[in-house]
């Protein structure tokens, strides 16, 4: 994409509410632009990063052999009023009433929904376990929206749900997921943390939190220095469980059953959330099956979400320095810039046109900042945005046999000679 054919809006004023860096950075950068109070449009910077971060979260529970739907935004009041839950989930459910005057809302969460789908359609044993997941805009009426994307009230979540036949086979559909969990935060170059939790208005008597390293994170950290280096490929969901994490006053240093020197101290952000709730929402909703001996029994759920849109303010308070963004190349709206200092030198034009066509047409997601402007606004506005590799061509360099390579998230800049420029820019990009 030519940058002057894309809409980047960066700005240098930013409002007073943006507390945080994140919200910041999003708005510096032209990502998002506020509609009211917590609710977001998304420019076509931020809906990038937002659809990178998507997808690997889709691949890894397609992976984990989860079954992608769609549920609608709006439910009917019906099922939760069943489920019990209608009058207690409080001011945060924003309800509505349709022209009939039937009783709606926007749903927070969707393990009602799920429920009465499953129970319409499953009837035996033979047909467990099933994990059925969306990834689907959520309305929930904070008190306080505040620090963004971050604590919205409308927001992208990747909501997932496990049915099984008893607790011992759910826990095993649990573990899964939990797996898929920290595959999908370290695919996103993060270092995830996970804790035991409280079930909250979810319900249920087993969950786990994970956060995400980041020094300007919301919650203080106390966990086992063994959980920074996980390695994907041997992940063992029954282990990580048992190593020590706690957050914020939840830490005992008196009581701490590990040794101080293996204790690590972070700051983290809660990215997501599994439970294992039983049969609480299947009993209420009649979601039974049969048996192998002909009964029928009340199936074993668990519920599972992501916040999709809080990931990536999540990503960027991780990852950024006082230019702005540095992007894991995995989620980054572009992986690669090519800033033409001297557009008026047909000599620059000329390279960094044929630079641009040999990596489009490598499938390389290539930003070419073809722009009139001042080399300084080129400069700043592509740190900004935080393209991880650029390439920078200008008519000193050219003339010297060399153009510049610049890496984002290292800090670093080499001068290679022409001829080796694709080369070495393929090979950091594992092209």
């Amino acid at each position: 994409m030519k940058y002057s054919e894309f809409f980047i809006p960066t700005v240098k004023d930013i409002p007073s509410d943006a507390e945080i860096i994140s919200h910041k950075l999003m708005i510096k950068a032209g990502m998002i632009k506020q509609s009211s109070a917590g609710i977001y449009s998304w420019l076509p910077l931020g809906f990038k990063v937002l659809k990178n971060i998507e997808q690997i979260v889709r691949e890894e529970q397609n992976n984990a052999g989860a079954n992608e739907m769609l549920m609608p935004t709006i439910q009917s009041s019906d099922l939760w009023v069943k489920s019990g839950r209608y009058d207690d989930y409080g001011k945060e459910m924003l309800r509505i009433k349709d022209r009939s005057g039937r009783e709606m809302l926007y749903g927070p969460t969707n393990e009602e929904l799920i429920t009465d789908i499953f129970q319409t359609y499953i009837t035996s044993y033979k047909e467990l376990p099933k994990n059925l997941y969306h990834i689907q805009w959520k309305f929930r009426d904070e008190v306080r929206p505040r620090f963004g994307v971050m604590r919205g009230r409308e927001f992208l979540m990747k909501d997932n749900y496990s049915f099984d036949l008893n607790e011992e086979t759910a826990k095993i559909s649990y573990n899964k997921m939990f797996k898929a969990y920290i595959k999908t935060f370290l695919r996103m170059g993060l270092t995830p943390i996970s804790l035991r939790a409280e079930t909250g208005p979810i319900g249920g008597n087993l969950s786990h939190e994970f956060q995400i390293l980041a020094n300007t994170g919301e919650s203080t950290l106390y966990y086992d220095k063994e959980l920074e280096s996980l390695d994907p490929e041997s992940l063992d969901p029954e282990k990580l469980q048992s190593y020590y994490a706690a957050v914020d006053d939840e830490h005992d240093e008196d009581k701490c059953p590990i040794k101080k020197e293996d204790l690590k101290i972070s700051k983290g952000i809660e990215v997501g959330h599994i439970f294992y709730f039983g049969t609480k929402y299947s009993q209420k909703l009649k979601a039974y099956v049969q048996d192998k001996n002909g009964k029928r029994i009340a199936v074993h759920m668990g519920s599972y979400g992501i916040g999709v849109s809080r990931l990536v303010g999540a990503l960027i308070e991780a990852n950024h320095d006082e230019k702005g963004i540095k992007w894991p190349m995995s989620v980054a709206p572009f992986k690669l810039s090519i800033i033409n200092l001297m557009p008026d030198d047909q000599n620059c034009t000329t390279m960094a046109s044929d630079y641009y066509s040999n990596f489009m047409a490598g499938n390389i997601d290539t930003l070419y900042d073809d722009r009139e402007c001042s080399i300084g606004k080129k400069l700043s506005d592509n740190d900004l945005i935080g393209t991880p590799i650029q390439i920078i061509i200008g008519k000193r360099d050219i003339s010297a046999g060399v153009v510049e390579i610049k890496d984002r998230l290292l800090d670093t800049s080499e001068k290679i000679q022409i001829d080796d420029v694709k080369k070495v820019v393929s090979k950091k990009l594992n092209f």
